[in-house]
């Protein structure tokens, strides 16, 4: 079937049904779809092949999360991923197979080290300070009274809600991404996607370092890779990437990707934030290994 044997077959069908779970659950494990392509067919191929099936997931997704988008983080961003798939345009139609595998892997080792490195500098230190310490200077001297602890200005919050350190990785709050990270994330997010729909990786490490919500940033990237991928769709078709072998295997694929999105749809609920964020560093590690072998 198609010109492959039947294990072949069955690996992209795997990676099918798993891009289909990334745009309704953890999208951390599209890298590992993207790594299968590439594993069964030419690099350049692969993202040929890979294309459509993101499409029809990213309409899913859309679907179930439209109103979950962050919609500044999404106009902050789109500006420098359309110079990122330009660079990447023009890397495609001069690299070999080899030099754009190994180009992605080395991406996504660099970017998922950077944000760990940001989340250890994030961690607060220990405290060092003795109970008996805390207490004496809670205590107020003999013969005087504890003075009231004064009223927050109006329109604020009593207390702030002490972070954990693994939630600081992903909370509820509104991005706060600075103006240098968000170029660079941008700027690699639409050269990976464009090269071999990697942008995935890079994606999910500026939403978690913006510190979206689960379901922000489920909302916020499937409408990000919704436009972008559009966006690159006829630069893929006028370097030769989509042709009709290619759409004719992605239809034979479509119902292991509608499978894939069903069951991240029924997943979700279960996830916890910390398990989240983890799994998506550790997805990202082991598909940017593989692509540098």
């Amino acid at each position: 079937m198609l010109g492959l044997g039947l294990l072949p077959l069955l690996t992209l069908a795997v990676a099918a049904l798993l891009a289909g779970f990334s745009k309704t659950a953890l999208s951390g494990v599209a890298a590992v779809s993207v790594a299968l392509f590439a594993a069964v067919l030419p690099a350049k191929e692969s993202t040929g092949a890979l294309l459509p099936l993101l499409l029809a997931g990213d309409v899913i997704a859309v679907r179930t999360y439209r109103r979950h988008a962050d919609r500044p983080t999404l106009r902050r961003l789109f500006p420098s991923v359309a110079a990122g798939v330009l660079a990447g345009v023009a890397f495609t139609a001069l690299a070999d197979d080899t030099l754009i595998r190994r180009t992605i892997g080395a991406l996504l080792l660099t970017i998922t080290a950077h944000h760990l490195w940001q989340r250890r500098r994030r961690t607060p230190p220990a405290r060092t300070t003795p109970p008996s310490a805390t207490t004496a200077s809670a205590t107020p001297p003999p013969g005087t009274t504890a003075s009231p602890t004064p009223a927050p200005p109006p329109g604020t919050a009593a207390s702030a809600k002490p972070a954990t350190a693994l939630g600081t990785a992903m909370d509820t709050t509104r991005p706060h991404a600075s103006s240098l990270r968000t170029p660079l994330y941008g700027l690699i997010a639409g050269f990976a996607t464009m090269v071999a729909n990697a942008g995935g990786p890079a994606m999910s490490l500026y939403l978690l370092a913006s510190r979206l919500g689960m379901l922000g940033f489920l909302g916020t990237a499937a409408w990000f890779f919704f436009l972008v991928n559009a966006f690159k769709l006829p630069f893929s078709a006028a370097l030769g990437l989509l042709t009709p072998h290619t759409l004719l295997l992605d239809a034979a694929l479509l119902p292991a990707l509608l499978l894939g999105a069903h069951l991240g749809r029924r997943t979700i609920h279960h996830l916890n934030q910390p398990l989240f964020t983890h799994l998506t560093l550790l997805l990202t590690t082991a598909a940017a290994l593989n692509l540098l072998r």
